[in-house]
């Protein structure tokens, strides 16, 4: 028996309490020890050693019983699609996305771990469609105040009512 085996466990059995002892016997889940044949689903008593399992309230359940027989605390829903979301859930703005369904409004690009801007409107934006978007216009000119390429901030003059280029504001106020 090599000492320095990842599979070699002595304990107490989370589930059964009985000691644990010997190679490929055990596992570690959520960080307690069972027996291989103790670590099992509490619907349908599959064993769940390397296998997916999901913790609901104590109680471990497989993949299957966790999604499709009721103990699902609250599906996720993929605020995009609307379809039920059954693998990696990301989330953002305080909703869930299947990840390929986070996407810019404007070009579609996914944007998962990618950055990203809300518009006034609530919509998920890529960083350059937001400032095309959402950018204010210039008093003078009427054109988007923009970030200078390769820069993510924008540089503006704000007077009076009004936003403008540096290079378009003049200072200059009519007294009527």
């Amino acid at each position: 028996m090599d000492p320095t085996s990842a599979s070699l466990y002595f304990g107490s059995c989370t589930r059964c309490s009985k000691a644990v002892y010997g190679a490929g016997r055990a596992c570690r889940a959520m960080g307690h020890l069972f027996h291989n044949k103790c670590f099992t689903c509490s619907v349908c008593s599959k064993k769940l050693n390397g296998k997916p399992f999901y913790s609901v309230s104590g109680l471990i359940y497989c993949e299957e019983d966790f999604m499709f027989s009721g103990v699902h605390p609250s599906p996720e829903v993929c605020n995009s699609c609307g379809n039920l979301i059954t693998d990696l859930v990301l989330q953002a703005r305080g909703k869930s996305y299947h990840p390929s369904c986070f996407r810019c409004v404007v070009c579609s690009q996914r944007l998962e771990g990618q950055p990203f801007s809300v518009g006034s409107d609530c919509r998920v934006y890529c960083v350059s469609d937001y400032h095309r978007v959402q950018a204010p216009r210039c008093a003078a000119c009427r054109m988007p105040i923009l970030p200078t390429e390769g820069s993510t901030e924008t540089i503006r003059v704000a007077s009076f009512n009004g936003n403008y280029h540096v290079e378009c504001y003049s200072g200059e106020v009519d007294l009527i």
